[in-house]
């Protein structure tokens, strides 16, 4: 089974997703995390969601190559967090929308639970700076892939997920 939740910063969407893959994990699942820039506020960001899945999850890092990670993972559910951290980090790495594709399309080809976790940068203004809206773009373009092929998708806003496929 292959699941999305989707919502803008802070919208709970990665609690959400936890609680999630623990209900349908039947063994501690594995939290693929994709983070690979540090600065101080992503160590605090990061420090926020260690202190907040405790000692729940097997916690992998993974900053590109997301399908052979997963594919370790043979006998445990998978949550990846987050699709848009890891479409910068493509971004940065100079990879291809279509490089992005064919990585979701790995994954997506893997026969386990996996339950992704994106932001949803569609709802605000066009951005100004050309890097900002090739990441929108590219944002934008990884969800919908991942939500037609999802067997489930939530919307979460203000903490409270509303299944949407």
């Amino acid at each position: 089974m292959k699941v999305l939740f989707i919502g803008g910063i802070k919208s709970g969407k990665s609690l959400n997703a936890e609680k999630y893959i623990q209900k349908i994990s039947k063994a501690k699942p594995v939290y693929l995390a994709t983070t690979e820039f540090i600065d101080d506020e992503t160590k605090q960001r990061i420090q926020q969601h260690q202190k907040q899945r405790s000692d729940n999850f097997i916690t992998v890092e993974e900053a590109l190559v997301l399908s052979d990670e997963i594919e370790k993972h043979e006998k445990t559910a998978v949550l990846v967090e987050c699709l848009s951290v890891w479409v910068n980090n493509m971004l940065y790495h100079e990879k291809s929308f279509e490089d992005m594709q064919e990585e979701i399309n790995k994954v997506m080809m893997q026969e386990r639970d996996v339950v992704f976790v994106i932001n949803d940068v569609s709802c605000g203004v066009i951005p100004e700076n050309a890097l900002a809206r090739k990441f929108v773009d590219v944002n934008g373009k990884i969800a919908q892939l991942v939500a037609a092929e999802c067997d489930e998708v939530y919307h979460v806003v203000a903490g409270i997920a509303t299944k949407i496929k």
